[in-house]
């Protein structure tokens, strides 16, 4: 197998892993820049290695988890991407994130060849560092929490300046310019809710977990969000 077949599969692959669900011929060939037939060509050669692509023709494509094809290489843009992203992170986030994207950044120099390393250390992009915390949040601490699927117990004060405590189902942190947000099911409110960690003024991590999937609940918040912003929209 050639070079440049071998890209394109690596190329198809890709795609298919970025739409997760199952994505139609034509889509596949737009997006690869070659034709319907060569994407069902290609499509039962990935088959022969043994990726598990279920589909037809006419009826779409998914690729199932668990098959990897070995990285060709990463392109200039690819690895400046990777290295605003661990910039980002290191100065945006916290600590334990800080140290996790620097060590992948360490792992993926690792494998890389020498006339690309160097774009690792490429100073080209720069990213500010963020405005001190002041909510005193454990963020390792709630995503941990939001992998383990179980409630905290917070105080909390509105924007009136009113206090309250609320039992939370944490589902995603939110990083918005200096401040940190904590979206999540409130149960006082039995709605979801975002809460600013500047005004969280107390946290308990309990260890009863809470029912439903924290990834169909985030679909859900973020299409109650589209929701409210189309009837404020007018639309």
């Amino acid at each position: 197998m050639d070079m440049s077949r071998s890209q394109r599969l690596f190329d198809l692959m890709q795609v298919l892993r970025r739409h997760r669900g199952t994505v139609s011929g034509e889509v596949l060939a737009s997006e690869s820049g070659v034709s319907l037939r060569t994407i069902r060509r290609d499509i039962a050669t990935l088959q022969s290695l043994g990726a598990d692509i279920d589909g037809a023709p006419g009826v779409g494509y998914i690729l199932r988890p668990g098959f990897l094809l070995p990285p060709l290489s990463f392109t200039e843009e690819e690895l400046q991407a990777l290295v605003a992203g661990a910039q980002w992170v290191s100065r945006q986030t916290d600590d334990a994130l800080a140290f996790a994207a620097q060590n992948a950044l360490a792992k993926i120099g690792g494998v890389l060849p020498s006339d690309m390393r160097r774009m690792l250390d490429d100073d080209a992009l720069y990213i500010a560092r963020k405005r001190e915390d002041t909510s005193g949040l454990d963020l390792a601490r709630i995503r941990q929490a939001m992998r383990d699927q179980c409630k905290m117990r917070i105080g909390y004060t509105d924007q009136a300046g009113a206090a309250s405590q609320r039992v939370i189902w944490p589902i995603m942190l939110g990083f918005v310019e200096s401040r940190r947000f904590i979206a999540g099911w409130c149960e006082l409110r039995q709605d979801f809710r975002l809460f600013r960690g500047d005004r969280i003024t107390k946290v308990e991590f309990l260890q009863e977990r809470y029912a439903g999937n924290r990834r169909q609940m985030v679909k859900e918040w973020r299409a109650q969000v589209e929701r409210e912003r189309s009837r404020r929209d007018g639309v």
